[in-house]
């Protein structure tokens, strides 16, 4: 699953929309296309008129994120710790989970989970694309560690799409890491990677917190943590409204399908590095190494909803994902 190039995976990617996404025109459809407008150090994307997320990848931050996030009516699906802390009801625990973004914590030995030191600098767009169906961005970044060195780079590909139906939400990322200094070790730990800290009504603990997990096999809850899966979901009320967000790991990622760090205090995310953690095995079983020259790819579909896990059809939107 190593290769020289992303370009043959971009490609693949490319190939890769819904049937769900391009098909016929439904009565709810808003049909307002992906606006993208730069705005200081960060990008805003719309859907129509609406606000979907924004970028934000300069300033005082450890690594490029989307925040805020707006899932389906509009309804604010991730925590506003750090980024603001007037958030109702929110938990101040974990200034380094920022709304929804990519990191790891083991790289070449440096921690760029939760190491401040250690940041993930944008250094360029490749580019920003608006569209009638779906709108892009891609990016080139440095993972940069306290001594100011450069450990690794990557390409980033964000794309959103128009939804087709007002109670969802897609979002694609895409990510190839470039072992461009040297190799490059992702190291075995359960702090990774492709993460989302979730709204607090969405937490399973907690005053609030009324949501629930379910996986690809059928487990839910907290037996959810650690489990191999092709894709979990987690969903819960916000505004009296129930909605969810599931992440799908693309069959062609390395060890897909991926272990899940997922914790009923609202940390969600798919990580394939922590092995020792997840299965109890010896540390560094999980280590993937990167050969000097080369690189490798990752690729998710986030899947924002309405409903729980079986309302919003998730196994058959993850099933048009992939084919």
């Amino acid at each position: 699953m190593i290769q020289k190039s992303g370009l043959i995976h971009s490609l693949i990617i490319g190939l890769l929309v819904s049937p769900i996404l391009v098909s016929a025109a439904d009565n709810d459809s808003p049909h307002n296309g992906i606006h993208i407008k730069k705005s200081g150090e960060k990008l805003s994307i719309f859907i129509g008129q609406d606000l979907l997320t924004e970028y934000h990848y300069q300033g005082d931050i450890p690594f490029p994120n989307l925040y805020p996030v707006m899932g389906p009516e509009n309804l604010p699906m991730t925590r506003n710790f750090p980024m603001k802390n007037d958030g109702e009801n929110e938990a101040k625990d974990h200034k380094h989970h920022r709304s929804l973004w990519y990191t790891h914590g083991e790289v070449n030995g440096l921690d760029f989970w939760s190491n401040s030191a250690c940041r993930i600098v944008h250094k360029g767009f490749k580019g920003i694309e608006s569209g009638e169906n779906k709108g892009t961005i891609r990016t080139t970044n440095a993972w940069t560690g306290p001594d100011g060195k450069v450990v690794c780079t990557d390409d980033r590909t964000w794309t959103f799409y128009t939804p087709k139906l007002r109670s969802e939400r897609i979002i694609d990322f895409e990510i190839t890491v470039h072992a461009s200094n040297g190799d490059v070790v992702m190291g075995d730990t359960k702090e990774g990677s492709m993460a989302l800290r979730l709204a607090p009504t969405l937490r399973l603990k907690g005053d609030v917190g009324q949501g629930n997990i379910q996986n690809s096999n059928g487990e839910e809850g907290n037996t959810t943590w650690g489990k191999r899966a092709k894709w979990c979901d987690y969903y819960g009320p916000i505004d009296g409204k129930t909605v969810g967000v599931a992440i799908f790991d693309h069959p062609d990622n390395p060890r897909h399908p991926t272990w899940w760090h997922v914790r009923d205090y609202g940390l969600f995310a798919a990580n394939p590095f922590g092995i020792h953690n997840f299965e109890k095995k010896e540390k560094g079983v999980g280590d993937l190494k990167i050969p000097s020259g080369k690189s490798i790819t990752f690729k998710y579909r986030l899947y924002f909803h309405s409903g729980n896990t079986d309302a919003a059809e998730v196994g058959k939107y993850y099933q048009a994902y992939i084919h």
